[in-house]
């Protein structure tokens, strides 16, 4: 089809009815864009406002990880700190036994010494044998382990379990805890029972052994009587006295020991209890060919006191005094009135002529248990010491090795002798 003229064209282009058709093809087209442009600002204030809401979720997730990342660092801190302030041992290994953990409570039990703890390798060198017997399974009860510390042997308790399955793989732990006092207090407690159960026992067989003492001693003394005029006989007698009263001391001091019930105090004469000991002691001093001598410028010194617990308690020191001299010594009693810082006292001195007693010696010798001649028991003076504190006295001792002792027991003077 031919094109029309360019003139032609010109002049229908301007004609009324073209620019009237063009105006409304613009303005169909302005209403387009318009109509576009409303939608693209409507879609893109809905876009803003799903970006700030994505955003306020981001700065709401970021803030909730930081927190929780906080957290686990302060979880991760404080059972960092547990661990560390533990007082027992924690140790961690691997599948192939190398060691991930140890806290410094292990590295102080190993080493033995709280100030020199042993560095990892030597841990790796201890435990390797160790780990190698163990079995793969858990080992939940407790081992005990000797190992040679800076000040002897000590005893750690062991306890290995597996941990629970995670990334890490095969993981035990093995829990240590020093077990040395715990087993030297089962052994003390274990002495103790033995103790209170021998002392039962020989408490029992003092019971049992001081009646037909009494009646031994009874008939002793009176074939003594009958046998007085046949001095090869009345020496056999004086050995079978001896014997007899040595031992009922020994019974009486077991009993007196291991059963202290209170003392019964009453008004006595200190004179006439000591008298009696002196004329107890005869036929002791007779067998070891040995001397007593008694002095007293007194006749009456009341005291209060259980007299038989008394009169055990000169008897105690006087075979003290024979147990340390030879044939042919000399024991001298003597009983004094002195002034104390509370009143009156009454002073019971026992000197012998024996070995002495060496100085290092003289604090013990009150001692349950001390002795220096085998074969003794060893309470004798341990349980004067507790009868005379229980009359409220007080017993001190004087010695020069090789010169003789002095024992010297101090009551207070109260009382009138009924």
């Amino acid at each position: 089809m031919q094109s029309l003229p360019v003139d032609r064209q010109k002049k229908l282009a301007t004609s009324p009815g073209a620019r009237r058709s063009a105006r409304r093809s613009l303005a169909a087209a302005f209403a387009s864009f318009t109509q576009t442009a409303g939608a693209l600002e409507t879609t893109y204030a809905k876009l803003q406002g799903e970006v700030g809401r994505l955003r306020n979720e981001l700065e709401n997730k970021n803030r909730s990880l930081a927190e929780s990342l906080e957290e686990n660092r302060r979880i991760r801190t404080y059972l960092g700190e547990i661990l560390e302030g533990l007082p027992c041992g924690v140790l961690v290994f691997d599948g192939s036994k190398s060691l991930r953990m140890i806290n410094p409570a292990a590295r102080r039990l190993l080493a033995g010494d709280e100030e020199l703890p042993l560095p990892e390798t030597a841990v790796l060198e201890m435990f390797g044998s160790l780990l190698a017997g163990l079995p793969q399974e858990d080992v939940r009860q407790e081992q005990e382990w000797i190992i040679q510390g800076t000040e002897g042997e000590r005893t750690i308790g062991m306890t290995r379990a597996k941990l629970a399955a995670h990334d890490s793989g095969n993981d035990s732990i093995v829990i240590l805890r020093d077990m040395t006092e715990a087993k030297q207090l089962e052994q003390e407690r274990e002495t103790v029972r033995r103790t209170q159960a021998l002392a039962e026992m020989a408490t029992l067989l003092a019971h049992e052994i001081r009646n037909p003492l009494g009646s031994l001693e009874l008939f002793a003394g009176l074939l003594a009587d009958a046998l007085k005029d046949q001095a090869e006989l009345q020496l056999w007698t004086n050995h079978v006295q001896a014997g007899l009263r040595t031992l009922a001391a020994t019974v009486n001091n077991v009993l007196h020991f291991h059963s202290q019930p209170s003392a019964n105090l009453l008004p006595v004469n200190l004179v006439r209890i000591i008298s009696e000991t002196v004329e107890f002691l005869g036929p002791l001093a007779r067998q070891g060919e040995m001397e007593i001598h008694l002095t007293t410028t007194e006749d009456e010194v009341p005291i209060l006191a259980d007299p038989f617990r008394l009169q055990q308690a000169f008897l105690n020191v006087a075979l003290n005094a024979f147990g340390a001299m030879k044939s042919g010594g000399a024991l001298r009693i003597s009983v004094s009135r002195t002034e104390g810082a509370f009143g009156p006292t009454a002073a019971v001195a026992f000197a012998d002529q024996g070995t002495g007693i060496r100085p290092e010696n003289l604090e013990k010798i009150f001692a349950t248990g001390f002795t220096t001649h085998p074969g003794r028991t060893g309470l004798g003076l341990a349980v004067t010491r507790k009868f005379v504190e229980q009359h409220k006295g007080t017993i001190r001792v004087e010695s020069q090795e090789g010169q003789g002792t002095i024992f010297i027991l101090v009551f207070p003077i109260q009382g009138v002798v009924e």
